[in-house]
């Protein structure tokens, strides 16, 4: 396995770990940083990979684009969910 395929992984796993935060995340600010954070990690996969056209793409509309987007609907309402009881976590609610 070389340098490149490691460099690889780790993005992934990076990738899988911003998912998470950002589905666990309370605060829906910080869930919108999380979800930006997987596609410019995507992004930057599409550009090891040697796309990157689909990179800049992603970085533009799935970064840029769509968190600005989640930004102002946010601004727009309540930055925090309403906690009335407390919930379980993601892996109970299946």
């Amino acid at each position: 396995m070389n340098c490149i395929t490691c460099i690889e992984y780790i993005i992934v796993g990076v990738m899988m770990i911003s998912a998470i935060l950002a589905v666990e995340w309370r605060d829906l600010l910080a869930a919108t940083v999380g979800m930006a954070a997987v596609s410019l990690f995507a992004s930057l996969l599409f550009f090891m990979l040697q796309a990157p056209d689909v990179a800049m793409t992603e970085a533009a509309i799935g970064a840029a684009l769509s968190g600005a987007i989640f930004i102002f609907a946010i601004k727009r309402t309540q930055r925090f969910e309403t906690e009335e009881e407390e919930k379980p976590g993601w892996w109970v609610r299946w």
